[in-house]
C-alpha cells in the first residue's frame, strides 16, 4: 500500500485538496482520498512525502500514432497532403514490425516521463505497440489503422478484427481496442460500412480522422452531394456514443450540432493542426454546444512533441486569441480535457481520469518548486500555463511506479531512443 501525503491534490471530480493524502491499495486501485489527517494510513504502508508538489490524474492523450517517433521532424513545413504523400507514405512503406515496437517504446517513454499515463493509438503492427505498452506499464487504447484504397484492404480489416479479439483487456486490463478507419477520404463507403459492421460485432468503438483540412471537407462535399464529412458519417450511422473523432477543425454550425447530439467524442489536436497549417478547431463553440472533448498531441511525426502540457497550453492560447476573450477555455477546463474528459472520450471514464476511491491509481506528481512555477497563486493555472514535462517527478499506472525522479523504471529509454534512431535512418534513406 502507498500513501502519497502533503500534495495539492486535483481530484478532477470534486474540489481540490490543498494538502491531501491519497492512499493506493495493493490491488492498484485508489483506496482513499482526503485532507491531511482524514485518511488512516495502515501500518507498513510506503509513504511518499509530496509536499511542494501537485498530484493529479495521469494525463490522457486522445489521439496518437506513437511509432511515428521514428519519423520525428521528417517532412517538416509541408501541408498535410504533401507531408503524407511526399514524406510519410514512402517511409511507412518500409516499416517492419520491430520498427513499430521500438518507435512505440520511444514514444511511450516520452509520454510517461511527461505524466501521460494513457493514449489512443492508430497505426500498423499494433501487436508491437501493445508489447511496448505492456513492458512499460502504460495504459492504451490501440487500433490498427485501415485504408480502403490499399489493395490488401480486406486482409487488413480481418487483421484489425483479430487484433481486437486478442488484445481487448490485455496487459492486465491496461490495453483496450478500437476499430480505426483512417478517414472518409481514404475509405470508400462500402469499406467504411464493413469496418462499422465489424466494430458492432466486436462491441468496439470507432477511431477516425474527421474534417481535418478545408480541402478534405470540400472534396467530401463534391463526392457526396454537398454533405460535409461530419454529415456524411452521421448519415452512415458512424457518429454515435463511443466514436472518437480526431481533429474536427473545419466544422460549421450544422456539423457542431450533429457532433454534440451524437455523443461522439472529439480529440482536439492543436499542435498538429498548427504545424501542418490545417487551421484552428472551434473548440469553444463545440464545448458550448455540448460536445465531448479531449486533447491529443497527434503523432510525433507531425507534432514532434508528445507533451500534453504543451498541448493544454496551446489549446488555451489559441482559443483565447481567436475569441479575443481571456476567459475562453480556462485552465480548469483544459485540465479536465487532459484527464477526466479525455478518459471518458476513450471509454475509460470508470477506470481512470479522476482521483477517487475505486478508480485505478493512474497518477502524476508534479514538482511545483521550480523557478518558473514559483511563487504560485493558482495551482491549476500554473500547471496549464507554465508546467513542462520536465517538472513531472513520479508517475504511477495501476498503482505501479513507472517513472521516478524523471526516469522510467520498467524500460530502458536510452536504448529505445538509440534503436529508434537506427530505424529512422533506414526509413528515410533516399
Amino acid at each position: 500500500m502507498i500513501a502519497i501525503e502533503g500534495a495539492y491534490v486535483l481530484t478532477m471530480g470534486g474540489p481540490d485538496i490543498p494538502a491531501g493524502t491519497v492512499l493506493v491499495g495493493d490491488d492498484g486501485a485508489i483506496a482513499a482520498v482526503g485532507a491531511h489527517g482524514e485518511v488512516a494510513i495502515p501500518p507498513g504502508a510506503t509513504t511518499v512525502n509530496a509536499a511542494g508538489h501537485a498530484l493529479l490524474p495521469g494525463l490522457v492523450n486522445c489521439h496518437n500514432h506513437a511509432a511515428m517517433a521514428l519519423l520525428r521532424g521528417y517532412g517538416a513545413d509541408l501541408p498535410l497532403q504533401r507531408w503524407l504523400e511526399e514524406a510519410i507514405f514512402p517511409a511507412e512503406a518500409r516499416l517492419r514490425a520491430d520498427d513499430v515496437y521500438w518507435g512505440s517504446l520511444a514514444a511511450v517513454a516520452e509520454m510517461l516521463r511527461g505524466g501521460t499515463t494513457c493514449f489512443a493509438d492508430m497505426y500498423f503492427f499494433e501487436d508491437e505497440a501493445a508489447r511496448a505498452v505492456d513492458e512499460a506499464g502504460m495504459r492504451a487504447v490501440l487500433s490498427r489503422g485501415l485504408v480502403g484504397l490499399d489493395p490488401q484492404a480486406a486482409a487488413k480489416l480481418a487483421e484489425a478484427e483479430d487484433f481486437c479479439r486478442r488484445f481487448q483487456g490485455a496487459a492486465g486490463g491496461r490495453v483496450t481496442t478500437m476499430m480505426a478507419p483512417h478517414a472518409e477520404y481514404t475509405c470508400p463507403e462500402p469499406y467504411l460500412l464493413e469496418i462499422d459492421a465489424a466494430a458492432r460485432r466486436l462491441g468496439r468503438p470507432l477511431h477516425i480522422h474527421l474534417a481535418e483540412t478545408a480541402a478534405e471537407v470540400q472534396d467530401c462535399r463534391d463526392r457526396h452531394g454537398g454533405r460535409s464529412p461530419v454529415r456524411y458519417l452521421h448519415d452512415l450511422g458512424l457518429l454515435r456514443p463511443g466514436t472518437l473523432t480526431a481533429h474536427c477543425v473545419h466544422v460549421d454550425a450544422d456539423d457542431i450540432a450533429l457532433l454534440a447530439a451524437s455523443g461522439a467524442a472529439i480529440s482536439h489536436n492543436p499542435a498538429s493542426n498548427c504545424k501542418l497549417g490545417s487551421g484552428i478547431a472551434p473548440v469553444a463553440r463545440l464545448q458550448a454546444a455540448g460536445a465531448r472533448i479531449g486533447l491529443g498531441t497527434d503523432g510525433p511525426g507531425s507534432t514532434d512533441s508528445l507533451s500534453m502540457w504543451e498541448t493544454m497550453r496551446l489549446a488555451g492560447w489559441l482559443a483565447k486569441a481567436g475569441a479575443q476573450d481571456a476567459a475562453a477555455l480556462p485552465a480548469r477546463t483544459l485540465l479536465h480535457w487532459a484527464t477526466r474528459d479525455g478518459a471518458a472520450a476513450l471509454g475509460l471514464g470508470a477506470v481512470c481520469g479522476r482521483i477517487a476511491p475505486g478508480l485505478r491509481a493512474d497518477l502524476c506528481l508534479v514538482d511545483l518548486r521550480a523557478p518558473h512555477l514559483q511563487p504560485c497563486a493558482d495551482v491549476p493555472a500554473a500547471l496549464v500555463y507554465a508546467a513542462t514535462a520536465a517538472d513531472v517527478a513520479k508517475v504511477w499506472v495501476d498503482g505501479t511506479l513507472v517513472v521516478d525522479a524523471g526516469a522510467t523504471t520498467r524500460i530502458d529509454a536510452g536504448r529505445a531512443l538509440a534503436e529508434a534512431a537506427v530505424r529512422m535512418n533506414r526509413l528515410i534513406a533516399p
